[in-house]
């Protein structure tokens, strides 16, 4: 059994859960201990007190624990690339790119952590000097979902550490063997005792006592829209520093003008790999109606063309939905579709292969409107739809015309209507060609609307949310 980490310490919990594989839900990945309340207070105190000394411990030391983490995990990719497919179900490829991507960030904040500026100005009183400086906030409850088992974790835990702060982390229940093989990792990196926790747990548990509690100075959530609200109006009685990264609604516009072959594959990546299983997926499809019936036989075309199948398999294209509630969502999406009046024009049928697991055939719907509730809400799922327009403006304001604000592609080769939908699109990032899933780690991600709240993640903008600025005054 796998334990929690708290002071140093391998723990063992109140309670055992079994992690169950998605692609054969026969192999049991391992059983990974449950933490209660009592041990989520003992790691926030724990962490509370080790924080100082991480703080003064010296740039250096800070770095080469970064990039210990960052070469052990690329040196391991392929070992933990097939655990986290195993636990998670996306192919092998994307759990081995998932875990490259978490050793490439621990590296880059390695380097941030030798780049943190400030700024020292003179004052407008004479022989008074002005230094800005960064510090870092304290203790930071970190809580992440299932989808990116390992680079969410790492695109939050990297900046944490690499700022000074200390770390109570709690992973999401269906996912916790690449966030403990993340955590061993990490307490052999050289950090003091107490600077990095791992506590595996139920949210309503674990997270709740990292919301409540008084010595948790700052909360990185990733999840549900509702999960974060909550966890903002709660935080915010305490006056926590509180970033939140939610759901989306993303749209790909399709020009009348797009090269064919660019825009099938933006949509057969950005909604369908991954099982559709990103908060960065395209989930509507805005097409112009010229192009629209030939974008809509090239769609069909590439899904028929991609294999479902176990996620270790290697001519697995997708792999399975994470569990049994994340299955019967879907399959109650693509029937809210049907009654709603949409076409569906390919898939959303449950398939049995060779293991027991949760297998769906990608859905793809036509015939959508923008206020249908499949076009509407967040599935996180392999079923995106099709709605047609007249006109570029036509397609602008049914992509913006969401709740979520995170992610929108086009496919155009207008530089005219690239760069009008680049300044006018209300998200936080904007593609042009390229799917909407997928992005850079040295980039900074992150919403509008309804799908971000707080500072951006990754990058060199992490030092927004992860330091507070101090300015000091000096006579000369």
């Amino acid at each position: 059994m796998k334990l929690n980490l708290i002071g140093g310490d391998w723990v063992e919990g109140s309670a055992i859960r079994q992690n169950i594989n998605p692609s054969d839900v026969d192999d049991v990945v391992g059983e990974y201990a449950q933490a209660d309340a009592a041990q989520a207070r003992m790691a926030i105190d724990v962490a509370d007190a080790a924080q100082r000394t991480w703080s003064l411990s010296g740039i250096q030391a800070r770095s080469n624990a970064l990039e210990f983490n960052a070469a052990e995990l690329l040196a391991r990719q392929q070992e933990l690339g097939t655990l986290l497919s195993r636990e998670e179900g996306k192919t092998l490829a994307e759990g081995i790119a998932e875990v490259v991507r978490a050793g490439q960030i621990f590296r880059f904040f390695a380097g941030e952590t030798l780049r943190v500026c400030g700024h020292r100005l003179p004052s407008v009183r004479p022989l008074v000097d002005v230094e800005i400086t960064r510090e870092p906030v304290g203790v930071v409850g970190i809580i992440t979902p299932w989808n990116f088992p390992i680079a969410i974790p790492a695109w939050k835990i990297a900046p944490a550490l690499a700022y000074g702060n200390s770390v109570v982390f709690k992973p999401s229940d269906l996912v916790p063997g690449s966030a403990w093989a993340l955590a061993e990792i990490i307490s052999r990196s050289g950090i003091p005792a107490g600077v990095f926790n791992l506590v595996m747990g139920r949210g309503s548990i674990v997270g709740n006592e990292f919301v409540k509690s008084e010595k948790v100075d700052a909360l990185s959530f990733t999840g549900s829209v509702d999960t974060g609200r909550r966890l903002a109006e709660q935080a915010a009685r305490g006056l926590k520093k509180t970033q939140l990264e939610m759901g989306g609604k993303n749209p790909l516009i399709v020009l009348n003008d797009a090269d064919l072959d660019i825009a099938v594959n933006c949509a057969i990546q950005g909604a369908y790999y991954s099982t559709g299983q990103r908060c960065t997926a395209s989930s509507r499809f805005i097409v112009q109606k010229d192009i629209h019936a030939r974008f809509v036989s090239r769609v069909r075309d590439a899904l028929k063309a991609l294999n479902v199948g176990h996620a270790l398999e290697p001519e697995t294209n997708i792999g399975p939905v994470v569990d049994a509630e994340q299955l019967r969502t879907d399959q109650d999406y693509v029937e809210i579709g049907r009654h709603e009046g949409a076409t569906l024009a390919y898939g959303g049928e449950l398939l049995t292969r060779r293991t027991p697991g949760y297998y769906m055939s990608p859905a793809f719907f036509t015939d959508t409107t923008p206020e249908m509730r499949i076009a509407r809400e967040e599935i996180f799922g392999p079923v995106a739809c099709a709605i047609a327009v007249d006109t570029y403006e036509e397609a602008l304001d049914v992509a913006n015309d969401s709740e979520f604000g995170l992610s929108a592609g086009i496919c155009t080769t207008s530089l005219k209507h690239a760069t009008h939908f680049k300044r006018q699109m209300q998200t936080g990032m904007a593609m042009v060609n390229v799917p909407t899933a997928g992005v850079d780690y040295h980039v900074p991600f992150g919403g509008t609307k309804g799908s971000s709240y707080g500072p951006r993640e990754q990058g060199s903008y992490a030092t927004e949310f992860f330091t507070r600025v101090k300015t000091a005054y000096t006579q000369a």
